[in-house]
């Protein structure tokens, strides 16, 4: 399915569910003004062609115990491959994603750490993967993402 295949109604549908994962096929087909047995077959659709990959928790994880985010700035030599770029983050569980990126730095690598100490002992591995020639590191104060309604 092409992006040229989507239309407003779809376009509707995923913005919702992006909002609101939880919604129901009829509170849906309310809010975009059909009757669930066509919303439910689009949301369907868009699930089967891989538009809508799956449904997520969004989870508050200050209210779990002493946990924060952080991210870190990865610059690499100049003849490092992007999937050696990825790979040395990768098989950290404590890394929530690695994104490429075009100029300066190379990438940038999300971190979910219960403190200061356990966030200097991931920079310090990543250091020594033999890539890596510099990082910057970035603690999170506070978060907001549209669609995610935490608290």
């Amino acid at each position: 399915m092409a992006a040229s295949d989507i239309d407003s109604v779809d376009r509707q549908i995923l913005d919702l569910l992006i909002e609101n994962g939880r919604r129901t096929v009829k509170e849906v087909a309310d809010l975009v003004g059909l009757s669930p047995s066509p919303v439910r077959r689009r949301i369907e659709r868009l699930e089967r062609v891989g538009i809508i990959a799956g449904y997520t928790a969004v989870v508050d994880e200050s209210r779990l115990g002493n946990t924060f985010e952080a991210f870190a700035e990865l610059r690499f030599a100049g003849n490092t491959k992007v999937a050696e770029i990825t790979a040395s983050a990768r098989s950290i569980p404590e890394v929530i994603g690695v994104y490429t990126v075009a100029g300066d730095p190379d990438a940038i690598v999300h971190f979910k750490v219960n403190s200061v100490q356990h966030l200097h002992q991931l920079i310090d591995l990543i250091r020594r993967d033999g890539h890596v020639i510099g990082t910057k590191t970035l603690m999170v104060l506070d978060s907001w993402q549209r669609g995610k309604q935490v608290g």
